[in-house]
């Protein structure tokens, strides 16, 4: 027999988590977010979606709190191994909704089919991440060891290099397939400041440019 955790059977215990994450990673990358739905309990949770949630009804649209045309979709496929049919999909509903990138949250893996198609859509302006549920079960960002993540504007960048008098390349280096670097969003080229606790300063700030 499922056990039921907060109201919710295991799989609708782990999407509210989940999802929940992924309104939370939304957020801290500038897009707005209700925050009834990041609030939400489990109950609400139920209540909304149902004992045995789709994965589909859980579909995210959010826009960017600075520009109302920066949008982007997350999707939570059904398939334990999605291939390429869903990702056509979700490439016709982007298109249709005029919206140039999307999270896809799987199960398990994209088969090798779908992650070409996936790179392909790149080549066509559109960005398309990919998660497991796995890796959205907690907020990493939350963790006390983890410091605060701030991505730099361009113009951000910009001055920062010129008030150092630094060049691109005397920057430390923060990889593209690091976790905190994929929960942000990072792109290469972009920089992003880092926020340390510090026992003597307050606090201790860093930079990385992406790699």
């Amino acid at each position: 027999m499922n056990q039921i955790v907060g109201g919710l059977n295991p799989e609708a215990s782990k999407m509210f988590r989940v999802r929940k994450t992924c309104l939370k990673m939304l957020s801290k990358r500038g897009y707005v977010v209700d925050e009834n739905a990041l609030q939400m309990s489990t109950d609400q949770f139920r209540d909304k979606f149902g004992e045995t949630p789709s994965r589909d009804s859980l579909t995210i649209l959010a826009e960017k709190s600075d520009d109302p045309t920066d949008q982007i979709f997350v999707f939570f496929p059904e398939d334990e191994k999605v291939g390429v049919n869903p990702i056509k999909i979700y490439c016709q509903r982007m298109k249709t909704a005029n919206v140039y990138r999307a999270i896809i949250v799987v199960k398990i893996n994209l088969t090798p089919f779908a992650r070409t198609a996936v790179k392909e859509m790149s080549l066509r302006g559109y960005r398309v991440e990919y998660f497991r549920d796995a890796e959205l079960l907690v907020d990493i960002t939350e963790h006390k060891l983890v410091p605060e993540h701030i991505v730099l504007t361009d113009q951000q960048k910009l001055e920062l290099l010129e008030r150092y008098r630094l060049k691109v390349s005397q920057l430390p280096r923060i990889q593209i397939a690091d976790p905190i670097a994929r929960y942000m969003g990072l792109r290469q080229g972009q920089v992003v400041k880092i926020v340390r606790p510090s026992e003597t300063a307050g606090r201790y700030v860093t930079y990385r440019i992406c790699v």
